[in-house]
């Protein structure tokens, strides 16, 4: 299955390219960003996931399913291209508030989500800085930024000043079920508030899985480890703050 976006990062219709601002590469050094595990970031996905015993599913039923479910205001859980996370909707304001009280967490803590291109991110994004271009082309590692102005999502996404923590995925899996989906999918960790999070499958608790509507299939026999994302908060004014 072909993904379908280009390989490399593409900036908007008449962008004009700075060659990495200061800021940016400012940024991304204190983040200390290494390059991410082989094979993570690939243009084709394999037909089949692989599943416990004889037993495969369709990728393409697994993305469909996952879709289906979140297009009724349904909770999922997925891999993405950092850790495991809890996904709905983004502009779902009911699935959102679903997903706070699966993590037991205050709804004042905005959770960020994920889009498959940078065409999508400017539909939920009023006027992103330029700085925020270059710090996303520039990332060696998943890398959320922090941008004011958000608009068309779910109120309760949107924190108190107005800001969204948004991430372009490149993982296969993620990538091609942002796209299907058409919309931003909330990714917050797959773990109560105040606990470990999940980098593979295995380390989700059991109270997660039951609380959700639909667990994906793909990449459950993973076992390696994996880091949630970078954060890097851009002001309109083109001021960046390290955060994590």
């Amino acid at each position: 299955m072909e993904e379908h976006c280009n390989d490399h990062f593409s900036r908007p219709k008449g962008f004009t390219r700075a060659k990495g601002s200061l800021p940016a590469r400012r940024a991304l050094h204190a983040t200390k960003q290494l390059y991410p595990p082989e094979g993570l970031y690939t243009r084709r996905m394999s037909l089949y996931t692989p599943l416990s015993g004889n037993n495969e599913m369709k990728l393409e039923e697994d993305i469909k399913k996952a879709v289906e479910v979140m297009r009724q205001g349904g909770v999922i859980l997925y891999p993405t291209d950092t850790i495991w996370g809890i996904g709905c909707d983004a502009t779902n304001e009911e699935a959102v508030a679903r997903v706070y009280r699966i993590k037991q967490r205050e709804d004042s803590k905005a959770m960020i989500c994920l889009v498959d291109s940078d065409a999508r991110m400017q539909r939920y994004v009023r006027d992103v800085p330029e700085v925020a271009w270059d710090v996303m082309e520039m990332a060696t590692k998943p890398t959320t930024v922090i941008l004011d102005n958000a608009v068309n999502l779910a109120p309760n996404l949107i924190a108190e000043d107005g800001s969204i923590g948004m991430r372009i995925t490149r993982e296969a899996f993620s990538k091609e079920l942002c796209y299907r989906f058409q919309k931003p999918i909330v990714s917050t960790s797959a773990n109560i508030s105040g606990e470990p999070a999940a980098q593979n499958y295995r380390d989700i608790a059991p109270e997660i899985l039951e609380a959700v509507d639909y667990v994906c299939f793909t990449r459950r026999q993973e076992h390696q480890p994996h880091q949630p994302s970078s954060i890097i908060k851009i002001k309109p004014n083109g001021e960046v703050k390290i955060l994590r």
